[in-house]
């Protein structure tokens, strides 16, 4: 029997394929105010169609900025999808950067903690959120302090997936799929070798998250990095990403201290729960580049139900 989903699917994993590959190929070359510009006329298109992504990007904002009008929320939500739209013409132009640009183009703060996170010997874990541009920053910290090994979610369809692995591996970024099994021991090697290891650690895709209240509301964050801490003994550096006029801004925080009592669970839960408070921090004052357009608190995942 002819699967007519089965040539849906088909459809739209060739469709994505050609896109990803239109980007590198065809972005990548054009003028750069004319590629920017037309990224930013397309994120005011769809922020104008007002679709799914965008309304729950202002739900999200919502819970960031509760004080906002309606008015001040779509404003805020246009910034959104503006900076939004920018990653993406980062992210088709950057394997084309030079070096020095991607370095000159970065300013950072609390530079000290990965120097001497470094000068310690056991690496650094890095929890961030979806702000900024963290293949740029990635690409800053490889070449500026050495070796970095993350984790990214392995992208259908196999293609679109290859071509992003290859693109972080030219600006110098070591990648491990989500989901392998042995993924664990491959990150505590990268750390007991001196890297570092930044983790996207704002959104659990593993079903098997931690509980944090964040901005008020319960939801759940993947547990990596708490886990790796405190199984290495590697320093737990925070970090925060946004724009800046044409600069992206890192700043790494303070190590978290390790927690000195309580069980694996209590110590992964307060871990968990202090480093989401500090990229929260982050997130709140620079809400236009967090990129969150998917539903994230419990709150919004849970099923609706229907009224009889």
């Amino acid at each position: 029997m002819h699967n007519c989903g089965s040539d849906v699917a088909d459809w739209r994993h060739a469709a994505a394929d050609a896109g990803f590959g239109f980007g590198w190929k065809v972005v990548n070359r054009m003028p750069e105010r004319a590629a920017y510009s037309t990224f930013q006329r397309i994120a005011d298109r769809s922020w104008a169609q007002h679709g799914a992504g965008v309304q729950q990007l202002e739900r999200n904002l919502r819970r960031v900025r509760p004080e906002l009008s309606y008015d001040e929320l779509r404003q805020l939500s246009r910034a959104g999808m503006r900076s939004y739209f920018r990653y993406w013409c980062d992210a088709f132009r950057l394997p084309s950067w030079s070096h020095e640009r991607i370095v000159n183009s970065v300013r950072v703060e609390g530079e000290e903690h990965l120097i001497a996170a470094k000068a310690a010997g056991k690496g650094a874990v890095l929890p961030l959120a979806h702000s900024g541009n963290w293949d740029h920053g990635g690409a800053w910290l490889a070449l500026t302090h050495g070796r970095l090994v993350t984790v990214a979610e392995r992208l259908k369809p196999e293609s679109v997936y290859r071509k992003f692995l290859a693109y972080r591996n030219a600006l110098g970024i070591e990648i491990l799929p989500l989901g392998e099994p042995v993924i664990v021991r491959d990150l505590l090697r990268a750390l007991q070798e001196n890297a570092f290891v930044p983790l996207l650690a704002d959104r659990d895709l593993s079903h098997n998250g931690v509980e944090v209240t964040l901005f008020g509301e319960v939801t759940k964050i993947p547990p990596g990095p708490a886990v790796l801490a405190l199984i290495s003994g590697s320093p737990l550096l925070p970090a925060s990403l946004h724009y800046e006029g044409e600069k992206l801004v890192i700043r790494i925080h303070s190590p978290i201290p390790l927690p000195a009592t309580g069980t694996r669970a209590d110590k992964v839960a307060a871990l968990s729960q202090a480093y989401i408070d500090v990229i929260a921090t982050g997130i709140a004052a620079h809400p236009e580049d967090w990129h969150m357009m998917q539903p994230l608190w419990l709150s919004d995942l849970a099923p609706r139900k229907i009224s009889p």
